[in-house]
């Protein structure tokens, strides 16, 4: 029995599982430090987060908040993640992609891009070829990187945001729902609008 130990029983983590049943694995078991979740949707919470270690099987961290998945992927960082991809996702064969990294529906990578451990390439997201994403990134629904951008761990790009060719993007970023990247970011905080500037007051994340 091929079975997948997931964290984090919320709308994300059921998108999860679905993927996880598409690539090939039949027992899937939810865990979640919210004690009062006995399911996440037609699947079993098991426990908190630390009795994943009563179970056997690989380990997904399905949140999306980045700190907490970055830590969590850490801690059980002696235990196997995998790469998650959905079948109508088009990835090119010189693409690498790190581990505990999910490829939802629609998405599309492009030759020679690399994707770093623990992210989330979210349904219908492009990355083109070339690109360089660090580690714990989330490329959300509907955005666009084009090619040869470099984006530093933990950044979030929002949901239809679009990232100009040939740019870098600081760690630790936040790219508004919308927002057009059209020139480089080289300070980590929260950046918004056409074309995308920082917000004075923004921290990072």
């Amino acid at each position: 029995m091929k079975q997948l130990l997931i964290i984090g029983a919320s709308g994300h983590g059921k998108v999860v599982a679905d993927i996880a049943k598409l690539n090939g694995y039949d027992s899937i078991l939810f865990f979640d430090d919210n004690k009062s979740l006995t399911h996440c949707g037609s699947y079993r919470v098991g426990g908190v987060t630390a009795d994943v270690e009563n179970y056997e099987g690989d380990v997904f961290v399905a949140i999306g908040n980045v700190a907490i998945r970055e830590r969590i992927q850490t801690m059980f960082s002696h235990r196997t993640f995998p790469v998650l991809i959905h079948p109508s996702a088009v990835i090119a064969d010189t693409v690498q992609i790190s581990v505990g990294t999910v490829i939802m529906a629609g998405a599309v990578i492009n030759a020679d891009a690399v994707i770093g451990k623990g992210c989330i390439i979210n349904t219908c997201a492009s990355v083109d070829h070339d690109c360089v994403l660090g580690d714990f990134i989330h490329i959300s629904v509907g955005a666009h990187i084009a090619g040869t951008v470099h984006i530093g761990n933990r950044t979030w790009i929002g949901i239809g945001a679009a990232v100009s060719n040939n740019l870098d993007i600081s760690e630790n970023c936040m790219i508004g729902a919308g927002a057009v990247v059209i020139r480089n970011i080289e300070e980590s905080g929260t950046y918004f609008g056409v074309p995308a500037r920082k917000h004075e007051n923004s921290d990072t994340h």
